[in-house]
């Protein structure tokens, strides 16, 4: 007894001492300048041209301009204690902590809309404990300057609805009326997107956001803001989203906006808090047309009621901006960006940087090797036989220039274990392909999995005659007041020979080449008829992806189709992304002035037979101009190298 009065007495003490606290720190936070929280986490997102395309907080309206049924709909599922704390609910804290321990998992939250506010008043989310101090010192200061109403209007003004910030925007986007015109059903919905955009919006899951429905609707109920009829009644009541906004026709312009976000919390001179900074305008290298092309295109070859996706990027190869962005087809449907966060197999784009590494070894557009059904035969009994598309095989040496139209898998994994697997490992790092890859015979094949964005970066090196650069989505960002916060600093770095890169690129430029129709056809001999440019184009497929890269010094454009879920993909996918790109890449070049990379010194060009690589004379049927560093073009005996890998046997 004695113990449990001196526990009493411990706790007791402990509670005033930590009310007195408390009581410090807020009297504190009352002397402290005010916050000027309407325009603090406001952004605006500006085009190449220095027009505004989206922001968040330019639709800032007052409480009494917002449904009653969304106010109480958000206090009842978010914080139905809200108009009693001061900041912090300590009794749902204590029972959310209990919950958790014993559960031993981190199953329920007990954030206060105020704190919630205080979060969406950084650029990021960390979960540091400098952060979350940082976030109740917030707390505490709005708490002290702000009566309740002016808290709950900024929290409902720049929440996220599924990539759509602040409730007028979000009811335009997803009904198209103004916050005050929300009935119950459609508030109820609305205020169920928070807790987590990316399942509970009706867009992306129509079920999982009914269950959120209900689940509010009920605490409507239990709070008296509502009665079981009404509660009935909007449940059952038929919703028609509209999922567009009213100030872009785009239904992709939000991946390249998410994308600036993630670039934006990148950049160390940006202060992490909007408070310092009162908002933010970011000058991004968006092309509004290069978009909109992209997006049509692509809608033009896949239906929206094809499940499957697509994610493309389009960038100047010469400075690395970024003007064209798409993570999706639709980002109404799912906000996943495929084209920054998705690893996939890239297939035969992998061979380029093969190809490039085989040049500087030595190699030559008309060295060959014989392509035929093989079984490469390693220690400890392991085998490895790659397949041909369409289990085709010439059954004859075929040169590298063939290889490359024909994207002969044969001939790519005997030149990868000619060089040694490690040789494509360095060079993917070289060109800046910054994932982990492993020195495997299919890595020649593209096997392993690499974001859109690192392949792109890659490409750019191609693209820009040897030289790495930085693909960046953002050019300047200044604060509200316009003050210069950051400009991007072009650097290059040169990491390839330029000379190799003119014959590789011109080997690449072969892909819907007529003069190679052979025993097979170059990849990309169905989209001849669309090309008036010259390009570099590479073509990759697997079971389960398909890649485009293709290029020019003035532009380089990727892109990539399959489905989340990894399903099989058919020759019909690949055919429509190569529709998609040239008929982009086209539109973008129409009326521009573009040309062809200058030709080295020390690069000749040579009339050979395409598939042999053999010297022919102007008067034979079967030629095709090929380049190659003065002094290794092609004489009248050819060197195969198939004796030279021991370590295989032909079927």
């Amino acid at each position: 007894m004695r113990k449990l009065k001196k526990l009493f007495k411990i706790s007791l003490i402990c509670i005033l001492f930590g009310l007195i606290i408390y009581g410090g720190i807020y009297l504190y936070a009352k002397i402290t300048p005010k916050l000027s929280i309407n325009s603090a986490n406001s952004f605006y997102l500006y085009d190449n041209n220095n027009n505004l395309v989206s922001g968040v907080n330019d639709e800032w309206i007052s409480l009494n301009e917002i449904s009653e049924h969304l106010v109480n709909a958000t206090i009842a599922i978010e914080d139905k204690y809200f108009y009693k704390h001061q900041g912090f609910d300590f009794l749902r804290i204590l029972k959310a902590l209990y919950i958790n321990i014993k559960n031993g998992k981190n199953l329920q939250g007990a954030s206060t809309i105020s704190q919630q506010y205080a979060k969406n008043l950084f650029l990021d989310f960390d979960k540091t404990w400098e952060r979350k101090i940082d976030e109740a010192w917030l707390t505490v200061r709005l708490e002290s300057h702000y009566n309740k109403d002016e808290i709950l209007e900024g929290y409902l003004n720049t929440i996220n609805y599924g990539g759509i910030f602040g409730i007028e925007n979000a009811s335009k986007y997803y009904f198209s009326k103004s916050a005050k015109e929300l009935t119950l059903a459609e508030a109820s919905i609305l205020a169920g997107i928070p807790k987590s955009p990316s399942n509970y919006s009706p867009l992306v899951n129509l079920d999982k956001a009914k269950e959120r429905q209900y689940l509010i609707l009920k605490a409507m109920v239990e709070n008296n803001y509502i009665t079981e009829n009404e509660m009935d009644e909007a449940y059952n009541t038929e919703l028609v989203y509209i999922g567009k906004s009213e100030k872009s026709k785009s239904s992709t312009l939000m991946y390249y906006q998410d994308a600036v976000m993630d670039e934006l919390k990148t950049i160390k001179s940006i202060p992490s808090s909007f408070l310092k900074t009162g908002g933010l305008k970011i000058y991004t290298n968006l092309d509004m047309e290069a978009q909109m092309s992209m997006e049509t295109n692509m809608n033009e070859y896949i239906s929206n009621d094809n499940p499957i996706q697509m994610a493309a990027i389009m960038i100047k190869p010469e400075n690395g901006e970024i003007i064209a962005l798409t993570g999706g087809k639709d980002y109404s449907k799912s906000q996943f960006n495929r084209a920054t966060s998705a690893l996939r197999q890239v297939g035969s784009t992998m061979k380029p940087f093969l190809y490039y590494a085989a040049l500087e070894n030595g190699f030559t557009a008309s060295t060959t090797f014989t392509s035929s059904k093989t079984t490469f035969a390693f220690s400890h009994d392991k085998t490895y036989s790659p397949q041909n598309f369409g289990d085709t095989y010439p059954d004859k040496p075929i040169s590298m220039a063939a290889a490359l139209a024909y994207s002969d898998n044969i001939y790519a994994v005997k030149t990868h274990l000619f060089l040694g697997e490690e040789t494509l490992v360095n060079m993917a790092k070289r060109v800046g392909i910054e994932k982990e890859l492993m020195a495997l015979p299919s890595l020649a094949l593209g096997s392993q999995e690499i974001s859109l964005m690192e392949m792109i970066r890659a490409y750019s090196t191609l693209a820009n005659e040897g030289y790495k650069i930085t693909p960046h989505l953002i050019n300047k960002v200044e604060d509200i007041n316009g003050n210069v916060l950051y400009e991007f600093n072009e650097t290059k770095e040169n990491v390839l020979n330029k000379s190799i890169v003119y014959v590789l690129n011109e080997m690449l430029s072969n892909c819907y080449s007529s003069n190679f129709i052979d025993y097979s056809y170059p990849t990309c001999i169905n989209i001849a008829p669309k090309v008036s440019n010259k390009y570099a184009v590479k073509t990759g497929s697997t079971d389960t992806d398909n890649l485009v890269f293709g290029y020019n010094k003035d532009i380089l454009m990727g892109i990539w189709t399959g489905y989340d879920d990894n399903q099989l993909t058919n020759v019909t996918d690949g055919n429509n992304i190569k529709n998609v790109w040239i008929d982009t890449i086209e539109e973008y070049l129409k009326d521009k002035e573009t040309d062809w990379y200058n030709m080295p010194n020390n690069v000749v060009g040579s009339l050979v037979n395409p598939v042999s690589g053999e010297l022919v004379n102007d008067s034979s049927t079967k030629k095709a101009m090929l380049y190659y560093i003065k002094g290794t073009e092609p004489s009248s005996d050819n060197i195969d190298l198939d004796n030279l890998i021991p370590t295989i046997k032909e079927e």
